[in-house]
């Protein structure tokens, strides 16, 4: 009987992962992993401890497990490539026989983001040279914190960034969560690594997209680099104003408008914007 694990489950993209996997395999024979088990507890489902700073605790987390979903983690880049090392030692000496990475896509070198996607590049790196069964997917930007952030536009009455006119992929986590559950699940996307996201718009396309689901009147206005760096470091902090400023230069140089695999990984196309927005404008309406 195969047993997965989904590590970071008290997480948005991990909690999601689960829920998703629970509907392929059903509730005994998905595990979770949290820092904090608790924390993980509405899921319904076994939770054991998963920090990634304590190898001993994730390798009996691990025993019987079979293939594990590792959720990026969210520690300093340097950081974050010994961490997962951790998961990926753990899992070897536990037993297990596959890992699913959710890595992600971005500017390799040149921005204040590009730390970050090295670090997601090294682990990549680590388990294809882990003699494991693997699966690698790099999601696309999320689109969510758009939507939350639509008092904020209201309020300023425009969506302002440097990402100028290029495409971004964006994704949702429930999209990506369907994509990961059948990654984990079926052999067949072993040693292969997919661009997880839909159709790549413009931030001129997002505006509209907004528009209609909020009946807002926004408007799109370009910033340099620069410009955006100082307006996001004043209102969130250096080290976050920086990467957040880091992922739009990414964005604006090209590096967010790939070819999506998500049809490859999941079996089905990715959910339309149309059908997304259109979501959203019947939750505002209700």
């Amino acid at each position: 009987m195969m047993k997965v694990a989904i590590t970071s489950a008290s997480g948005q993209l991990g909690g999601d992962i689960a829920k998703a996997t629970l509907q392929v395999l059903g509730k005994d024979k998905v595990i979770g992993l949290a820092r904090t088990p608790s924390k993980a507890s509405s899921l319904g489902i076994e939770i054991r401890p998963g920090d990634y700073n304590s190898p001993s605790d994730l390798e009996n987390s691990l025993e019987g497990i079979q293939h594990v979903l590792l959720v990026s983690g969210m520690d300093a880049p340097e950081k974050r490539i010994g961490q997962h090392r951790n998961v990926i030692e753990a899992a070897k000496r536990a037993g297990v026989s596959k890992i699913v990475y959710t890595s992600i896509q971005g500017a390799e070198e040149g921005t204040a983001f590009s730390p970050v996607v090295q670090s997601n590049r090294q682990t990549e790196t680590d388990l294809r040279n882990s003699g494991l069964d693997w699966v690698i997917g790099r999601n696309g930007i999320y689109i969510e914190p758009d939507v939350e952030y639509i008092d904020n536009y209201k309020q300023r009455g425009e969506i302002a960034n440097c990402a100028g006119d290029e495409k971004c992929g964006y994704t949702t986590r429930p999209e990506l969560a369907y994509a990961y559950a059948r990654m984990l699940t079926e052999p067949k996307h072993n040693g292969q690594t997919f661009n997880l996201h839909g159709e790549a718009i413009t931030q001129q396309q997002l505006t509209a997209y907004l528009n209609d689901a909020f009946g807002t009147n926004l408007s799109f206005r370009s910033m340099s680099v620069q410009e955006y760096r100082d307006d996001r470091t004043k209102e969130l902090g250096e080290f976050l104003g920086n990467i957040i400023a880091g992922i739009y230069e990414g964005i604006r140089n090209g590096a967010a408008n790939n070819e999506s695999q998500f049809a490859q990984a999941a079996g089905r196309e990715h959910q339309s914007w149309e059908s997304y927005f259109d979501g959203l404008k019947s939750r505002s309406i209700a």
